[in-house]
């Protein structure tokens, strides 16, 4: 037990949880030894009681960056200590358990995964806790970032309760990873080019009256654009870049024949059209048949990625 304490460090981004910070800190003592609190420029401050406390370092953004930024700070500082064997993200807020702390750092120590992260999608009792529209942005952002990852395996993939292997981490460059909430979901799609086997823990949505600084309104069409980034760039540096297989053959002459076919339908059905004339059924056969072939060869591509999924197999 004194062992697991010394390999982690705890990471705690601050941003306006005055009220909760002082219990999440003395809930977090429990399982470390190595514990920073990274102030995000919040316009609350800290607690002066929890300064000077064992085990407690406070960083402090030069500017507001965001919860992600914050974490980066966090996960560099504890890069540069050759002790930290585990780095886990726990939020201010207080609405992430514990309990289930041990459980992780075990799971990676143990060599069982690089990195394990909550799912609140397994206990539907208290799932029926969630805010309904978090609830529904989460379902759908969750099957988009099953793309956008290439870790079909996974989902909640926005929930921020995370521990990951420094080992694993040294190899990513934390520049690249977002600054804002899209964070978690950055360094998912990084760990993919490691293939790092990630492992999820099911755990109970936590809410209280705490006030979330995320604006809901904004989330949707953020995490869309940045998904569908986020899978273009993985299709192209998982089989072109870094490798050539079956799955690029697929993505290939898939799209050449699914878009080809697309458009030469449409050019002739508006060249017909207009002109008032039955187009040859030469000329739709060869639209369809493009259309369909190219269809499935797509799909032969997703079930391809589905296959390649990082697992411990």
């Amino acid at each position: 037990m004194e062992d697991k304490k010394r390999a982690l460090g705890i990471v705690i981004p601050y941003y306006n949880a005055e009220a909760h910070i002082g219990i999440v800190i003395a809930k977090a003592l429990q399982h470390s030894y190595n514990i920073v609190i990274v102030n995000d420029n919040s316009p609350q401050p800290l607690p002066e009681n929890l300064m000077g406390l064992t085990g407690i370092e406070v960083l402090t953004t030069p500017k507001n960056l965001g919860v992600g930024g914050a974490t980066k700070m966090g996960f560099a500082h504890f890069l540069k200590n050759k002790n930290i064997k585990v780095i886990l993200k726990l939020d201010a807020d207080d609405q992430m358990d514990t309990k289930y702390i041990p459980e992780m750092v075990q799971a990676v120590l143990a060599e069982e995964c690089h990195f394990i992260k909550g799912n609140r999608f397994r206990d539907l009792n208290s799932l029926k806790t969630m805010p309904g529209l978090r609830r529904f942005g989460n379902l759908w952002l969750s099957f988009l970032s099953k793309a956008a990852t290439g870790y079909w395996n996974c989902f909640d993939f926005n929930n921020g309760f995370l521990a990951v292997s420094t080992k694993t981490l040294n190899f990513i460059d934390l520049d690249l990873l977002s600054n804002n909430y899209y964070f978690e979901t950055s360094l998912i799609s990084n760990l993919y080019y490691q293939r790092a086997i990630i492992k999820e823990i099911p755990m109970p949505a936590i809410y209280g009256n705490e006030k979330s600084n995320m604006k809901l309104y904004k989330m949707p069409m953020h995490f869309t654009v940045n998904l569908i980034k986020s899978f273009f760039q993985r299709i192209w540096k998982a089989y072109f870049v870094y490798d050539f297989n079956i799955g690029t053959i697929y993505i290939l002459f898939g799209t050449i024949l699914f878009s080809g076919g697309l458009i030469f339908g449409i050019h002739n059905w508006y060249y017909y059209s207009i002109r008032e004339i039955p187009a040859p059924t030469g000329t739709i056969m060869i639209s369809v048949l493009s259309v369909i072939l190219g269809f499935q060869l797509l799909l032969q591509a997703v079930q391809f990625d589905i296959f390649k999924t990082p697992n411990k197999s």
